[in-house]
């Protein structure tokens, strides 16, 4: 089980320049998902709060967590570089079933937002957090 945590939790990309851009990265990522996505969940227009699509035919209460707690739990925890690798999962899941199954008919340009994020989000999973984040002084406890 130590040996798992370890997995999940290490990652250090070699120097202190490819740490440095991983921290940037998920960072600004973090901030414009928070910022775009995450504030949506608690404006209300024209009366009414944001319609979160339910493709996959979720339970109401359960879609619309799932979709809140993407756009503004991970941010927080991608920030802080907390269980990033894990913390990503649900938000690959609502972008990739954004961009394969709600947008799947539209445009490129509609498509692309979706696409991006979820190529992001996957490069920090693959990546991990670098060197400059929880986990890796978290590994260092075990």
């Amino acid at each position: 089980m130590i040996d798992l945590i370890r997995q999940i939790l290490n990652s250090d990309l070699g120097s202190s320049f490819n740490n440095a851009a991983i921290l940037v990265f998920r960072i600004l990522l973090a901030v414009e998902l928070f910022r775009v996505h995450g504030m949506k969940k608690f404006r209300v227009e024209n009366g009414q709060k944001e319609h979160v699509p339910n493709p996959l035919h979720l339970p109401e209460k359960l879609n619309g967590l799932v979709a809140t707690f993407s756009d503004t739990v991970v941010p927080f925890f991608m920030i802080l570089g907390l269980g990033t690798r894990l913390a990503v999962l649900p938000t690959i899941g609502v972008t990739a079933v954004g961009y394969f199954v709600v947008h799947r008919k539209d445009s490129l340009e509609v498509r692309d937002v979706p696409f991006m994020y979820t190529l992001s989000l996957l490069l920090i999973l693959a990546l991990g957090a670098g060197k400059y984040s929880l986990d890796y002084y978290l590994l260092n406890l075990i």
